[in-house]
């Protein structure tokens, strides 16, 4: 299937039949927690009219390395790398370099309080994409997890600061934080992981919104994936996800 609209139809709002329209999939990151690279080539192949982000996790990165990396990337997939690194400066800076030398277009660091890890992290993800000639990816400072409902309120407003003082270009945040987040950083872009569609099972996610109340409240891009990839029909749950956003 053709990545642009090739139909008057496909060329306007969403036909859920035949995919999401480019600009939306650019804002859609299938999440591909497997272990297995062939497998999770197979789902992210069968998804692509409606995603154009695949995110890799520690699981698959820790089965399959820099090849999910670049194997999704030369599929034509926008490579989010969800590692949430946090380690001496040093160790991030290498890590993060090396990430960046492959093409990845998001690389996730904790932003918790270490501006000399954070920092180091963006800088050798921008070092290792621009060695390479890969365009300038976006750095994410990860605030608070949408699993955690206990953080203290002090805790959003310091990390999203950080995240913009150490040159991060976005942060990752629950759908209930983007309007906080937005007032604190404007110009960094936001990242929604806990999107479920309304009526779905939120498994282990204590703070989820549907993927209309992410994105009207600001959110860049959304992580979705268990709502999609454990569906009895995925590509009908991707349809119908595009089809609330449309």
């Amino acid at each position: 299937m053709s990545d642009e609209p090739t139909t008057p139809q496909a060329a306007g709002a969403a036909d859920p039949a035949s995919g999401a329209p480019a600009e939306l999939r650019s804002k859609l990151a299938l999440v591909l927690d497997l272990d297995d690279l062939v497998e999770a080539l197979r789902l992210a192949h069968e998804l692509r009219p409606w995603f154009g982000v695949a995110k890799v996790g520690l699981e698959l990165y820790s089965a399959a390395g820099p090849d999910a990396v670049l194997s999704l990337s030369d599929a034509g997939f926008d490579v989010f790398v969800d590692l949430k690194m946090f380690d001496i400066p040093t160790t991030v800076h290498r890590a993060a370099r090396v990430v960046g030398s492959l093409g990845a277009r998001y690389l996730t660091l904790h932003a918790r309080d270490d501006g000399p890890m954070l920092r180091a992290g963006v800088e050798g993800f921008l070092e290792g994409a621009e060695a390479a000639g890969f365009p300038e990816p976006c750095a994410l400072g990860v605030t608070v997890l949408t699993s955690d409902d206990s953080a203290p309120p002090h805790i959003l407003p310091r990390r999203v600061a950080l995240a913009a003082e150490t040159g991060c270009g976005g942060i990752v945040c629950a759908a209930s934080d983007l309007r906080e987040a937005r007032q604190l950083a404007p110009r960094l872009r936001r990242v929604v992981p806990g999107i479920r569609p309304a009526g779905s099972a939120t498994h282990d996610q204590a703070r989820p919104a549907t993927p209309r109340e992410a994105l009207d409240a600001g959110a860049d891009v959304l992580v979705i994936g268990r709502a999609v990839t454990q569906a009895p029909d995925r590509a009908a749950a991707a349809a119908a996800l595009v089809a609330e956003l449309t």
